[in-house]
C-alpha cells in the first residue's frame, strides 16, 4: 500500500485492476446482457450494491470468523444480499427483473466478489473494505455501461433504450434515437458482438496503459543535435 491507501484502491478499482478489464472475472453475465445500456445499468447496480454490502459485512465480522469455515459464511453473506436485492427488484423493477432473469441470483457466483470478501475484505478495516467494494463495483458497472451502450447503438441505433424500465413510465424521453429508420446490425445484440466489443474495450485498454509507460519511461526535454550552440 502507498501513503494514500483509499487513492490506490480507487484506481485499482476503475483501472489498474478492474475486475472484467484485468481479473476478467464475472464475463457471463456481462456478456450476455449488455445488449442495451440499461441492462448493464440494472446489473451493474446490483452488483455495486452487493460487493459494497458484502464487503463490509465480512469485515465487520472477520475477527469472530474461524479460517476453516470462512469461505461457507462468506458465500452465505453474499447470497443473503442477493436475495434481498432480487427480491425488491421483483417488487420495484419487475419488467427489468424478467429481462435480467437468472443473472441476478448467479451474482451469487461472481467469483469477483468472493474474491474481494476473501482476499481483501476479510484483511482489512472496515473503511477500505468498503471503498474497495465501491470502487470494484464502479468499475465493473462502468464496463457493463460502455459495451451495452456500443451494442446498443450498433445493434439498435438507439441510446438509453427502454430507460423507462429503471426510471419510471415517465423516462420515456430519456431514450436517445441516433438512426432513424435504422434496420439494426444483428451481430452487435449478440453473444459473438459482446465478446467482440469487449475485446476491442480491453485493446483500448491495454493500449493506453502502453502509451503511459512509454511516456513515463521517455527522458525529460531533448537533446540537441549535434554541433548545436547555446
Amino acid at each position: 500500500m502507498t501513503n494514500n491507501p483509499y487513492g490506490t484502491l480507487i484506481r485499482d478499482g476503475l483501472w489498474t485492476n478492474n475486475v472484467a478489464f484485468v481479473q476478467l472475472l464475472g464475463l457471463c453475465p456481462l456478456l450476455a446482457v449488455t445488449n442495451t445500456t440499461i441492462n448493464g445499468l440494472g446489473l451493474g447496480l446490483a452488483t455495486i450494491l452487493t460487493l459494497v454490502v458484502s464487503n463490509t459485512t465480512v469485515s465487520l465480522i472477520r475477527r469472530w470468523v474461524r479460517p476453516e469455515i470462512r469461505v461457507p459464511v462468506f458465500v452465505l453473506i453474499i447470497a443473503s444480499v442477493v436475495t434481498v436485492i432480487e427480491l425488491s427488484m421483483n417488487a420495484w423493477f419487475h419488467e427489468l427483473y424478467k429481462i435480467l432473469g437468472i443473472f441476478i441470483p448467479l451474482i451469487v457466483t461472481n467469483c469477483s466478489i468472493l474474491a474481494r470478501a476473501e482476499s481483501f475484505a476479510s484483511r482489512n478495516p472496515v473503511p477500505q473494505a468498503f471503498t474497495d467494494g465501491l470502487f470494484m463495483g464502479i468499475g465493473f458497472t462502468a464496463v457493463l455501461v460502455t459495451l451495452g451502450a456500443m451494442r446498443e447503438i450498433l445493434g439498435f441505433g438507439t441510446l438509453l433504450r427502454q430507460a423507462e424500465l429503471m426510471f419510471g413510465q415517465g423516462a420515456d424521453w430519456m431514450t436517445l434515437v441516433l438512426f432513424e429508420d435504422y434496420r439494426g446490425y444483428l451481430l452487435a445484440i449478440l453473444p459473438p458482438g459482446a465478446f467482440i466489443g469487449l475485446g476491442l474495450l480491453i485493446a483500448v485498454k491495454n493500449l493506453i496503459d502502453q502509451r503511459r509507460a512509454e511516456r513515463s519511461k521517455a527522458p525529460i526535454g531533448t537533446e540537441q543535435p549535434a554541433g548545436a550552440t547555446t
